[in-house]
């Protein structure tokens, strides 16, 4: 085993490979097709090499995690938000996929989605972030991915670090602070039109762990403030031209 995630456990098959399965038994087929046709776009996800039931079989990433880099130091916050940022914009940037109507990607069928949607993560944030070795930033656990606002997408991600804003104390919530305001200005996405849909999407989350439920209306609240100097700050003669 290389690692239990809160609904799902990885295998280590070989250094090439890698087998996650869902504890629950549901099909991963859903995520196996958006993460397909993010790849196909060149989006950094794993390759997904055979899917069957709870169970895929994937490319094995190896690297450290974004937070792990920059709790040893080696990634700035800075440079961790512009990471993030970009992850959100690429992803953001693919042409929908062909959808069924029951929101699944299928490969040419008609699509059905609304113009305003993005192709979004929902879980976009940066211990789900491996910085792997030659290539750069790839994105794993596509498990709540799906069609949507890309703000959606951006509000999410915003709580997920202000939950740790508000929860850990001392170095740890300064830093996440300092990182959902940098977040915020390098993804220049306003997340307030989507944030009680963050937060109610959050909560309902099955495999967040207790206490955790109940960080997620303080941190929506931090969001709501920073997003508010972020947006709402009066323009200087600079930004006028």
């Amino acid at each position: 085993m290389l690692a239990a995630g809160r609904d799902a456990d990885v295998f280590a098959l070989d250094e090439e490979r890698v087998l996650r399965r869902y504890r629950s038994g549901r099909s991963a087929l859903g995520e196996v097709r958006l993460m397909a046709h993010a790849r196909s776009h060149g989006f950094p996800a794993p390759e997904v090499f055979s899917a069957q039931g709870p169970d895929l079989e994937m490319e094995r990433l190896h690297g450290p995690t974004l937070l792990q880099a920059m709790t040893a130091g080696e990634v700035s916050l800075t440079d961790a938000a512009a990471i993030l940022a970009d992850l959100h914009h690429a992803l953001h940037a693919i042409p929908l996929p062909a959808v069924a109507g029951d929101g699944s990607a299928l490969s040419g069928a008609p699509l059905t989605s609304r113009a305003d949607e993005s192709l979004i993560h929902l879980d976009l944030h940066p211990a789900n972030i491996i910085l792997t070795e030659p290539h750069g930033p790839a994105l794993v656990d596509w498990a709540n991915a799906t069609l949507g606002p890309a703000g959606l997408d951006v509000a999410m991600t915003a709580v997920i670090v202000a939950e740790v804003a508000v929860d850990a104390g001392g170095a740890y919530s300064r830093a996440a602070r300092a990182l959902l305001v940098s977040f915020l200005s390098a993804a220049g996405v306003d997340p307030r039109p989507h944030l009680d849909l963050a937060a109610q999407h959050r909560i309902q989350d099955t495999a967040l762990v207790p206490g955790e439920r109940e960080l997620v209306r303080p941190a929506a609240a931090m969001v709501r403030h920073y997003a508010d100097i972020a947006f709402d700050a009066p323009a200087t003669d600079d930004d006028q031209g």
